[in-house]
């Protein structure tokens, strides 16, 4: 689907990714409509598009399933229907095993990274299908088809969303309405500051796409009405290592990550 004149939900506009997809979409002449629980940062959002008239602005916890409904009922208060819903709000979690993980925190990532996507395509796709148009791009990750040791919830909620969205493409395979899983490998973005999680300078080295690149292949994929897109050459590649050779892909990443802690 074409972007230009299309309104578009954007969640985890305010930094990131999320921003970046924000300020290209509006470049290309989309209406976008963009969320974050933070609201400071989506003012700098605002700031970097010169105050862009398509742009709104929506401070929500998409962890929160009050919070989203009451974003459903201003929505429809304030616009026409909805073209395009990315989402792409997400967090990690600390960097330690499951038997170190509190319950809070697992359930604060499964509920922003799948439940709170979940919602908001339950909120939007009846509207979808009533006008038998629409496209769902939901933003998973590298993480969510490969196991990496100190991110297995995070990776478990990333898997989760793969799995749903490839169920949903599969549902609306005779709809008109266009399904796209994104699949990041490693981004250049702020989610370790977003999710309070301290990450150790000693992994700062290793070679990040940057977020305005990983949303311009992002932005390609949806114009392209891609199932799949895969962002990064990293992606790519572990996708077909742990296809080939699961075993021995996890033995590598471990060795590596090992190396390096």
């Amino acid at each position: 689907m074409q972007v230009k004149n299309k309104k578009i939900i954007v969640t985890g506009a305010g930094s990131g990714i999320g921003r970046e997809l924000t300020l290209q979409l509006l470049e290309k002449g989309a209406h976008v409509i963009a969320l974050d629980i933070n609201g400071k940062e989506l003012e700098e959002t605002k700031r970097l598009a010169n105050h862009n008239e398509r742009l709104s602005l929506h401070v929500v916890d998409v962890s929160s399933d009050e919070a989203l409904n009451k974003f459903k009922e201003e929505y429809d208060e304030k616009y026409s229907e909805l073209d395009i819903l990315i989402n792409n709000a997400g967090i990690i979690q600390p960097f330690v095993n499951v038997d170190k993980l509190d319950m809070d925190t697992i359930y604060k990532v499964m509920n922003v990274n799948f439940y709170g996507p979940l919602k908001l395509v339950k909120l939007f796709l009846p509207s979808f299908l009533k006008r038998k148009e629409g496209h769902i791009v939901n933003v998973s990750s590298m993480g969510g088809f490969f196991p990496f040791p100190g991110q297995t919830v995070y990776g478990a909620s990333k898997a989760a969303l793969k799995l749903f969205t490839e169920g949903l493409y599969a549902e609306l395979l005779n709809t008109n309405i266009k399904v796209t899983l994104v699949l990041p490998g490693a981004v250049n973005t702020n989610i370790s500051k977003n999710s309070n999680v301290e990450i150790d300078s000693g992994n700062s080295n290793y070679k990040m796409l940057s977020s305005k690149k990983a949303a311009e292949i992002i932005i390609k994929g949806i114009e392209k009405d891609k199932f799949k897109v895969y962002v990064g050459k990293d992606s790519k590649i572990m996708n077909l290592m742990y296809k080939f050779n699961d075993k021995k892909a996890i033995k590598l990443i471990n060795k590596k990550m090992n190396k390096k802690n």
